[in-house]
């Protein structure tokens, strides 16, 4: 197959993807409980269950995991609910194979170490589910993003990533601001991953890896043997909506810079001492990864991945355009001909009044959910989407374009800075498929 055909092909297999509802599921009514299972229950597992258990539209037929401790948890949070407990399925690490063979399920949420995404990913869709929510992030190599992507194609199905920040209560009013052209033409966006993660990537005596609690068990290993930007979807995710990436504009290449790795050495040495085991680790991950981004459509994009230093959490935000900007660390927005002449607005002003119509209409459902709320959204997204046969609002396009940023940022430090090519995963439907997340008030 030539190039033009292949291109042509893949075209039509994507847009057929975009449009078309699942056959496996167009039948069955909107009334019946969707059936889930969850792979995955430590403490993000966890989360997803206890919001599941609350709604009646879900029939939860699973759980998986293989660590007893998270097990025992998920237990009890189930028997507290009052919910039948589900299957459970343990013993070993393919353990999750013998869900997807033997449960009829809807749809599957995944919340795995990262590098199980992938296989677990394409597991389930040849399996035959047709819904797959996964967590962040899609894969570990470039590769894995194209199987994932190529896999969905051939099955048909839908794979969203919960990628809960794109619900963040701010970040959709500022949606509905530049959506109403508030900021003007958009030129320029900024954000990341600033967030002290040291106490997650240790526990207790400063351990790491099989003794160790929770994400110190796998997350410390990345720092260890990689340098790029590993946790770029809670930045790019908002902002790719901002500017319709996908869907009228992509990304078409980045370029990446690494400091120095001091900062989790300083950590255990200064919490357990400089004999501790850990304070012989040579880091490889730079404390602060900077990304540049180059867009179709001119705009630029500049991510910062932070998390190994002292200092408060911020996703760093900035949305500026030709009409003004936002800025979340300054809690500040700047409407030409509306603010004052160079002077900030105080941001609460305007993110009460454009309060996106989605939080309008459910937030007291969200009350009480994780991370201010927006679990909820990203969840009920996902739920919603299963139960009405409808493609997710971010789809399996959306997931490889922002998570293929760490494996080319990846290659970008290891190339010595050198701008990468990012590739096109839509095969040329981005500049045909229309913009969708945001346009609705149901999920």
């Amino acid at each position: 197959m030539n190039r033009k055909e292949f291109l042509r092909n893949s075209g039509l297999a994507a847009l057929a993807l975009a449009t078309a509802p699942s056959t496996r599921l167009s039948a069955r009514s909107r009334q019946e409980k969707v059936r889930l299972a969850v792979i995955g229950t430590g403490l993000r597992g966890q989360s997803h269950l206890s919001l599941l258990l609350k709604r009646d539209d879900v029939s939860l037929l699973a759980i998986c995991d293989i660590d007893d401790g998270m097990l025992d948890r998920t237990r009890k949070l189930i028997e507290k609910s009052g919910q039948k407990m589900p299957k459970i399925y343990t013993g070993n690490p393919y353990a999750w194979k013998d869900l997807l063979h033997n449960e009829q399920l809807d749809g599957v949420i995944i919340a795995t170490p990262w590098e199980w995404h992938k296989p677990m990913i394409i597991g389930a869709l040849e399996a035959g589910i047709k819904y797959v929510g996964t967590e962040v992030v899609l894969g570990i190599t470039l590769e894995d993003h194209w199987d994932v992507v190529r896999t969905a194609e051939q099955k048909n199905a839908h794979v969203m990533m919960l990628e809960n920040v794109c619900y963040r209560r701010d970040v959709m009013a500022v949606l509905n601001m530049v959506q109403q052209g508030l900021f003007g033409e958009l030129v320029h966006l900024q954000g990341g991953y600033q967030h002290n993660l040291r106490d997650v990537k240790f526990s207790g005596n400063c351990e790491f890896g099989e003794k160790a609690f929770s994400e110190a068990r796998w997350r410390t290993e990345h720092s260890i043997h990689r340098n790029g930007d590993l946790y770029p979807t809670h930045g790019v995710g908002p902002l790719a909506h901002y500017i319709n990436i996908n869907r009228g504009n992509r990304f078409v290449n980045l370029c990446s810079f690494s400091s120095k790795a001091r900062g989790l050495h300083d950590y255990v040495v200064k919490k357990c001492g400089p004999d501790n085991p850990s304070a012989r680790v040579q880091f490889k991950l730079g404390d602060v990864v900077t990304t540049s981004i180059n867009c179709a459509n001119g705009e630029t994009i500049l991510l910062q991945h932070d998390t190994s230093l002292p200092r408060p959490y911020s996703l760093g935000f900035r949305v500026q355009g030709t009409g003004g900007l936002w800025m979340d660390v300054a809690k500040g927005i700047h409407v030409a001909g509306q603010s004052k002449e160079d002077a900030w607005d105080d941001a609460k002003t305007w993110l009460d009044k454009y309060d996106h119509p989605l939080w309008k209409r459910w937030s007291s459902s969200a009350e009480g959910a994780g991370h201010g709320g927006m679990d909820f959204f990203v969840l009920h997204a996902f739920v919603e989407s299963t139960k009405r046969s409808v493609p997710t609002p971010m789809d399996v396009y959306d997931a490889a374009a922002y998570s293929a940023i760490t494996p080319l940022s990846e290659q970008s430090i290891e190339l010595g800075n050198q701008t990468v090519e990012f590739p096109d995963f839509t095969a040329g439907q981005w500049m045909y498929r229309k913009p969708s997340f945001g346009l609705s008030d149901e999920y």
